[in-house]
């Protein structure tokens, strides 16, 4: 560690009216920093980006990391560009700031449309896409949106870099592939502009998180039948589900009421949905699944 890293170490928070419990507060400069602050405390440092899911967790104290370790500073962190295809987005690039991007819209319809759907602009405008990735929440848009386009993850500790996609990345609820001592750095979108994309889900209100929800694309060939097509459950299990026997089913094929039918039976028969609270249970999720998979594929194909 460097010697300056120790002065950006403050002391724990001692004012009494607080709500999280006591922390010691880091903010480097370089990534190189913030790993070696992690490698250092390991399972006791957070990583904070937009904070607009730590934050709620330290209120409730259902988090007690002993640091924070605040990447908002770390100008290699801030990359959002197009390359060879691909949409290149770092872990301190905020929502907001991709859903405004016309570059992005154009490389990744996708995810710029699923992006007014998470939480309220205010949300937005400090959460980071790659936060919420890491996150992991069942309901949230992005990871499915990930898991719809097959993103790819690069993840970082002091010692290697490796790359993850999106397919092996999400275990399980607030579960990834993320060790104690790396952090996401980089999400790669791959271009999808060619082809139509949708994003439909059903909610208590206007920016809470979804009840279940889907995200998919289809490209369309020439001769108005199914080329290519993805698709992606949130909300109704423990991860983003990748729905392959319904995109299997639909190459090939014109959109028609009966294979729409038959999409809606497939979704919600073969979902893996576990998901139960006070707003619905799995039966339920899993029959909205089928209806949200209709609607976005019948969107799509319009």
């Amino acid at each position: 560690m460097t010697p300056n890293m120790h002065n950006r170490l403050r002391p724990p928070h001692e004012a009494p009216t607080v709500k999280p419990p006591r922390f010691r507060y880091a903010r480097p400069e370089t990534l190189d920093e913030a790993l070696h602050l992690l490698a250092e405390h390991g399972d006791e440092a957070r990583v904070l980006a937009g904070g607009q899911s730590l934050i709620p967790l330290l209120n409730f104290r259902l988090a007690r990391p002993e640091v924070l370790i605040d990447i908002t500073m770390v100008e290699e962190l801030r990359l959002m560009a197009v390359e060879n295809g691909t949409l290149r987005i770092g872990a301190a690039v905020t929502q907001r700031t991709v859903e405004r991007s016309e570059e992005a819209a154009r490389a990744c319809p996708l995810l710029t449309k699923a992006l007014p759907f998470v939480g309220h602009l205010q949300n937005r405008t400090r959460g980071t896409v790659a936060g919420s990735i890491a996150h992991a929440d069942p309901a949230a848009e992005l990871p499915a949106v990930a898991a719809a386009l097959d993103a790819v993850m690069v993840v970082r500790s002091s010692s290697v870099e490796r790359t993850v996609p999106a397919g092996e990345f999400f275990f399980g609820p607030f579960t990834t592939a993320l060790e104690p001592d790396e952090i996401l750095v980089e999400v790669r979108f791959p271009s999808s502009g060619g082809a139509r994309s949708s994003v439909v889900e059903i909610s208590p209100r206007s920016g809470d998180f979804a009840i279940a929800g889907a995200a998919g694309l289809l490209l369309a060939s020439p001769g108005g039948r199914t080329a290519e097509c993805a698709l992606a459950l949130f909300g109704v299990g423990g991860a983003p589900q990748r729905l392959t026997e319904v995109e299997d089913h639909l190459k090939g094929r014109r959109v028609t009421s009966g294979l729409l039918d038959e999409a809606e039976e497939m979704t919600a028969r073969t979902a893996l949905a576990d998901s139960e609270d006070i707003h619905a249970d799995a039966a339920y999720r899993a029959r909205v699944a089928g209806v949200l998979v209709r609607r976005a594929v019948e969107e799509m194909a319009a």
